[in-house]
């Protein structure tokens, strides 16, 4: 009498058809609920960005390009020397974005 290796162990049909059976008796909720509670729960995004931070004003200091650095074309970071991957017609380019 041949043997299918392949047929799961009677013990193992049974108690995977009981573990079925239990996930679909519980009491999941209606996906749409939860998804209706969320839409609902935005008390935590009210619109107000910090009027205190847009109130005042904001200083930038800006540094100029040092004679050690480059921007990318590519990528329009400024990079030091030491990243340059090439330089071709006068633009510079990183070697992240060289790859």
């Amino acid at each position: 009498m041949a043997t299918d290796y392949d047929e799961l162990r009677p013990d193992l049909k049974e108690s995977q058809e009981d573990s079925l059976e239990a996930v679909k008796s519980a009491n999941a909720p209606d996906p749409r609920s939860v998804v209706r509670e969320l839409d609902g729960d935005d008390s935590g995004d009210t619109g107000d960005l910090g009027g205190e931070i847009l109130s005042g004003e904001l200083t930038v200091h800006v540094i100029p390009q040092g004679e050690d650095e480059f921007v990318c074309q590519s990528c329009f970071l400024v990079r030091h020397r030491s990243q340059l991957a090439r330089e071709k017609d006068g633009l510079a380019y990183c070697r992240d974005c060289e790859d």
